[in-house]
Formats: structure tokens, C-alpha cells, sequence
């Protein structure tokens, strides 16, 4: 049995797994032997499923996990997801059952309420902090250090991608690529596109309406100059539009994941957004 060594990139977090391959006769640090589960025995164990994080145990302390918190593995030796607020990947070193997490890397968004940022800086500490045991019986996983700290987690299948066209995405954060902010508080919820058809997006900025020629193909979208109404809006409202505003025009490249999307334009600008129900 060798130790693999895997870095992962913040362009395939949200898509990224972590390729744990483990002997079943072996038993690493925080092992208990057959108890509270079986021990990794193949990378199918853990592959193609989305690990949600249930909660942190650390110093005999539980914390609960906020919703949305998760690690996705895949077979492609990454691993990446969100731990309570931004996206996150890290290097991982495995040797049998052993899993050895090294710094993790996030994006820089801030999240309000629900103690979402806490349970990331404790997630994250506790990750890098020693090595673990991970074991897994039926959909539930654990993470187990010596010391007795364990984060627990609950499978879930992987649901199908939204669709590009017909979906209402909420805008959620704009950013460059290296970080993204969310919207400010006043505009959750208002800025959205929707894709039509008949290859147009419609949708509000922050303060007015667009309607522009969108035209989607292998992974890009070509866009059409905007026509816009002509509200003026205060401070927050008009900077969120113009951040928008460089997509048209050009051309970015998009990504759908379950019921995320991610546009990059051309000069590096990032817009994500997640998938609502379209009001009829």
C-alpha cells in the first residue's frame, strides 16, 4: 500500500471527489478496530455520492452542521465542496484506512446568520489538524482522529443537473475567479436569468430588466448587447448591474452542477447562482 499525494484546484470544487483507497486489514490513526462501522475497503464506497456533513465533534463538543454543508467524492482523486459557507477544496494524503487532510483552500464569501462562518473556521481547523480514520455503514460515513474528534456525514444519491434553458437562477455572488462576495441583503433574492428557447435571457440585474440573445454551446454562451429598462436605483442595486452588465456582449463559459450555475466571462468576471422555481 502507497500514500497518494492529490492537490486540488479551486475551479473543480464544486465538482471535485476524494479518492480514498484503504486495505481492510489495515487500521490507521483513530481506529476502532470493527467497531462503529466497516473500514474503507474500496474507492466505491465513497465515490459518485455527495457527503453531507451532520455535525463536528471536537473536544467532546458537537456542533451541528448548517444546511448545505458537504463533501463531494468522485474517482478522479479531488476532493471539494462547501463547509457551511464558501467552497473548499485540500490536498489529501491516504495510506490504507488513514486519511490526512492538508490546508485547505476556500473561496471568500461572507455568510450571515446561522452560524455558517464558525462552523467553517472550526471545520477547517479540525481537518487540518491530524489524521484520521474513515469508515463507512450503509449511507453514513465518520472521520475519527485519535483523540476521539469525528465529523459525521450522510450520503446523498446524486440528483440531476437543472437545466441551462427554463430555469429561474437566483444570483447569489459575483466575483473574479480567486474570490467572490455575496449580493448585499437588500438584493437576495431579486437579481435572476432566466434562459429561454428561443435563445434569449431575460432576467433583472440588481435594478432593471435585460432581455439579450443567449446562445449556449459545448459550455459557452454567447451574449447579444442588453436592452435594459431605465430605472435609476440606489448605490448597491446600480454597482451589483454593472458588475452584470460585462457578460453581455461577449462570451462566457458556464457550468451546471445539480442546481448550481457558474458563468465566467471573458475578462475573468464570476456570477453564481442557484436554481429557483420560476413564478408563472
Amino acid at each position: 500500500m502507497h500514500t497518494q499525494r492529490v492537490t486540488l484546484t479551486l475551479t473543480a470544487l464544486a465538482s471535485a471527489g476524494l479518492l480514498l483507497t484503504a486495505c481492510g486489514t489495515e487500521s490507521g490513526a483513530g481506529s476502532e478496530g470493527d467497531s462503529g462501522g466497516r473500514s474503507v475497503a474500496s474507492e466505491q464506497a465513497l465515490t459518485g455520492v455527495r457527503w453531507n456533513v451532520d455535525s463536528l465533534t471536537v473536544g467532546g463538543k458537537k456542533h451541528d452542521a448548517p444546511e448545505g454543508a458537504y463533501l463531494k467524492i468522485g474517482k478522479d482523486g479531488r476532493a471539494g465542496g462547501s463547509y457551511g459557507c464558501n467552497q473548499a477544496g485540500t490536498t489529501v494524503s491516504i495510506k490504507g484506512d488513514t486519511v490526512d487532510f492538508g490546508k485547505t483552500r476556500t473561496t471568500r464569501m461572507a455568510c450571515e446568520g446561522s452560524g455558517r462562518m464558525k462552523f467553517e473556521e472550526d471545520f477547517t481547523r479540525a481537518l487540518g489538524a491530524g489524521k484520521f480514520t474513515a469508515k463507512v455503514d450503509g449511507d453514513r460515513m465518520t472521520l475519527t482522529t485519535a483523540k476521539g474528534d469525528r465529523v459525521d456525514f450522510t450520503s446523498q444519491p446524486a440528483e440531476p443537473d437543472a437545466p441551462l434553458t427554463g430555469t429561474k437562477w437566483a444570483v447569489n455572488g459575483i466575483g473574479d475567479g480567486k474570490t467572490a462576495a455575496t449580493l448585499p441583503k437588500a438584493l437576495s433574492g431579486k437579481v435572476h436569468l432566466t434562459f429561454g428557447d428561443d435563445g434569449k435571457v431575460r432576467g433583472n440585474l440588481g435594478c432593471n430588466d435585460v432581455t439579450a440573445k443567449a446562445e449556449a454551446k459545448d459550455g459557452r454562451i454567447t451574449f447579444g448587447a442588453p436592452a435594459t429598462t431605465r430605472k435609476m436605483c440606489p448605490g448597491d442595486a446600480m454597482t451589483t448591474e454593472r458588475k452584470l452588465l460585462k457578460l453581455f456582449g461577449g462570451k462566457a463559459r458556464y457550468e451546471v452542477r445539480q442546481d448550481t450555475l457558474k458563468l465566467t466571462a471573458d475578462d475573468g468576471t464570476v456570477i453564481n447562482a442557484n436554481a429557483t422555481k420560476s413564478k408563472s
